[in-house]
């Protein structure tokens, strides 16, 4: 599946250079006035450097002349007094321009990445189902050293050919007209060429990058499921699939490359070209006396200045393209509205109950499938409610728009009377407890992971909630105990490990809603035990929701809500429920098997494939 294919139902906006420049600005615009002082230097650097040659064909005029030596050494030693001097200013703007563009540049590339990924972050749930992960991570990356590139490629060469080019045929023409526009027309020429050819190669470039964007997101896809790789013996179709795309990469690559090659041909060509024919008309007017030795010497120095300059405009706009590819991808993220946006003039969350109301709430992913249809569900305050019902229900979408990862298609969802859509979304989640089914760790310690929901909390009270969870038990297995790194997404620990973790993260959050989605599904029957007396204490006072596969855990809850085809169908205490001969809660709890809904261990995956591009 193609990275396109994964991303089809994502809309991106067009992206022109002139929006990657304002993105780019925003990094720029708080260090505006070094920028204006590292180009005052650029500039400066670039006339001084085509000046001082000057002085040398005057020195070779002097020497060509039969003057006394004594007074031709007196002038001979004022013109290199005066390049000296010059030299001597070219050194401090020279190592001026070197620091301050370092600190510049390294500042602006932290302000640009930074921007990014708090914009990327604040996009939807559903915008990070559809896209690759290590895909994410390297269009961050990129757009910093995009930046350095340009600005390299810009302030070091662009600007720097710019200004030898004109500071150059302005020298000229003061000695000879025609040959000065000769060295313009040749420079133009030599530009329009460079330039005409790479906007051409421009879409050859984009494709690079995409495929080196594919080629990324394959490789961290891969990794990730190493395990399931080696478990289900597809090495070698992985190892195919890598291959594939590598070998795609190439073909870009290497075509790219030979374009390259091309370019320089002509380039040389037109190289040894502007040589001959302004050393010719050189001649021609030294014959005639109209110009003098220390002429060829300046004219030499310039031809090479020039030659040396435009041979590496082919490099500055390959780079410049190529920054405008690289950038261009988190750009588009970047113009790309956020799907859930707290509204203007958003309060903040009070909760001082607890309630929970859904009114009239319908979901939809899209127009042909309905995911939850006219949901009417008041859950009064420290009630505890679980949400049962078959694969693909509508259980987990249901608890998804409660934290607002997704935004409902009409109806409304109220906590203590506040609509949601109107409140924050910081504030909301602040107020909610989650406990997945499937706890993701930071590959940070166990502390950091445990406290993730609480910056503030204390090793004590760490420690206090880790024991609750009976993370206790696991802790002092550990080499370093709670000061442990729990590796990328909590690889070292188990299963039920990571559960007791998250659930400890939401004993110390101690919001006044709690969402237990499954969280005893990986503990064994003795942990599970465990956790149950915990949970118990963490649910006391406060408004639960539980997703539960397994009926057994639910039995005690307040109510027990039935969906079924993203409809309520059922609502009761549970012994309300087996009493009703044609309750769908009875047929499933007399078809559990292992204390499981038959068929229903994947519902949380089925129900997140709802968005049909996926699916297909």
């Amino acid at each position: 599946m193609t990275i396109k294919q994964i991303q089809k139902n994502i809309t991106y906006p067009k992206v022109s250079f002139f929006d990657i420049s304002k993105a780019f600005w925003q990094g720029i615009k708080p260090q505006k006035w070094s920028l204006f002082f590292i180009l005052f230097c650029a500039v400066s650097i670039n006339v001084i450097g085509t000046i001082i040659p000057v002085f040398y064909k005057y020195f070779f005029d002097i020497i060509s002349t039969n003057l006394d030596k004594a007074l031709i050494a007196s002038q001979l030693i004022s013109i290199i007094i005066y390049v000296a001097i010059l030299n001597g200013a070219l050194w401090v703007l020279y190592r001026s321009h070197a620091f301050l563009n370092m600190k510049f540049q390294n500042d602006v590339i932290v302000r640009l990445k930074q921007q990014a990924y708090d914009y990327l972050m604040e996009h939807s749930y559903g915008f990070f189902t559809n896209n690759f992960t290590g895909s994410l991570v390297q269009k961050v990356n990129r757009f910093g050293r995009s930046f350095e590139k340009l600005a390299d490629r810009i302030l070091w060469d662009l600007l720097s050919l710019a200004i030898k080019v004109v500071t150059i045929v302005i020298v000229i023409s003061f000695i000879n007209t025609l040959i000065a526009l000769v060295i313009l027309i040749w420079s133009l020429v030599f530009i329009i060429f460079n330039v005409s050819f790479s906007i051409w190669k421009i879409k050859y470039d984009l494709q690079v990058a995409e495929i080196d964007s594919k080629t990324t997101a394959y490789l961290a896809d891969t990794i990730t499921n190493q395990n399931t790789v080696q478990l289900f013996s597809r090495f070698n179709f992985e190892s195919r699939g890598y291959k594939n795309v590598t070998d795609q990469q190439a073909k870009i690559t290497t075509f790219n490359w030979n374009l390259l090659a091309l370019i320089e041909a002509g380039q040389s060509a037109l190289g040894f070209s502007i040589e001959f024919i302004l050393f010719y008309f050189t001649i021609k007017y030294w014959q005639q006396g109209l110009v003098t030795v220390g002429f060829f010497v300046l004219l030499q120095v310039y031809v090479l200045y020039l030659i040396d300059q435009l041979w590496g405009f082919t490099r500055i706009t390959r780079d410049i393209y190529q920054s405008y590819a690289d950038a261009k991808e988190m750009v588009e993220i970047m113009l790309l509205p956020h799907e859930i946006v707290d509204v203007p003039g958003a309060k903040e969350l009070k909760v001082k109950e607890g309630s929970i109301e859904f009114k009239n709430l319908n979901f939809s992913f899209h127009e042909t499938r309905k995911v939850l249809e006219n949901i009417n569900l008041l859950i009064k305050p420290g009630e505890r409610v679980a949400l049962i019902g078959p694969s693909g229900a509508g259980k987990t979408t249901f608890v998804k728009l409660l934290l607002r990862l997704y935004s409902p298609t009409s109806g409304a969802i109220l906590i203590d009377g506040q609509e949601i859509a109107k409140v924050t979304q910081d504030s909301l989640r602040k107020n909610i407890s989650m406990v997945p089914q499937d706890p993701v760790l930071f590959h940070r310690t166990l502390a950091e992971n445990i406290a993730y929901g609480s910056q503030d909390a204390s090793k004590r009270a760490i420690e206090k909630a880790a024991k609750l969870a009976h993370c206790d038990e696991f802790v002092k297995m550990l080499p370093y105990g709670f000061e442990t790194f729990v590796g990328e997404r909590g690889i070292k620990l188990s299963g039920g490990e990571r559960q007791r973790v998250a659930i400890a993260r939401a004993i110390l959050k101690n919001a006044p809603i709690l969402i237990l989605d499954e969280a005893t599904s990986s503990l064994d029957s003795h942990s599970e035990m465990l956790i149950q007396d915990a949970l118990n204490n963490v649910m006391a006072g406060k408004t639960t929701i539980v997703i539960a596969h397994r009926l057994s855990t639910i039995q005690k809850m307040d109510r027990i809500i039935v969906i079924d085809n993203g409809r309520i169908i059922e609502d009761g205490s549970h012994n309300d429920l087996l009493n009703n001969n044609d309750s769908l809660y009875k047929k499933l709890w007399t078809l559990q098997a292992g204390g499981f809904l038959v068929g229903d261990q994947v519902s949380d995956q089925e129900e997140e494939q709802g968005q049909e591009e996926i699916i297909e």
